[in-house]
């Protein structure tokens, strides 16, 4: 009987670590995809104006077996440029993904 006590006892102890393994192993996760995301926004965001959307809209790739990356640039029109050819503003959203779930997003505007 006292060993089923301990046993018990035990295993109330063991959970809580095992649950903040994986809680850290996540926040792992989520830090490597915010650099991944940042590092990659950065070097659009040092791109000419006039070349960022057809370079990179739609852009992914695999930056290894666990993390991927895709991009999305779209030309934004602020009150009082609906006539205006060219816009002055791009918004960048770069999403990283480990193993095919998004764990980062960032988004920015770059102006002319």
């Amino acid at each position: 009987m006292a060993m089923v006590v301990l046993m018990i006892a035990a295993a109330g102890l063991i959970v809580p670590f095992s649950s903040s393994a994986a809680v850290q192993s996540e926040s792992t996760t989520q830090t490597l995809g915010a650099k991944l995301a940042g590092d990659f926004l950065e070097t659009i965001i040092t791109a000419d104006f006039s070349q960022i959307v057809a370079a990179y809209n739609g852009y992914s790739d695999s930056v290894d077996t666990k993390f991927s990356r895709s991009v999305t640039c779209e030309y934004i029109y602020v009150p009082g440029q609906a006539g205006i050819v060219s816009p002055n503003f791009i918004k960048i959203t770069v999403r990283v993904y480990a193993d095919g779930r998004e764990v980062a997003k960032l988004t920015t505007l770059k102006s002319k």
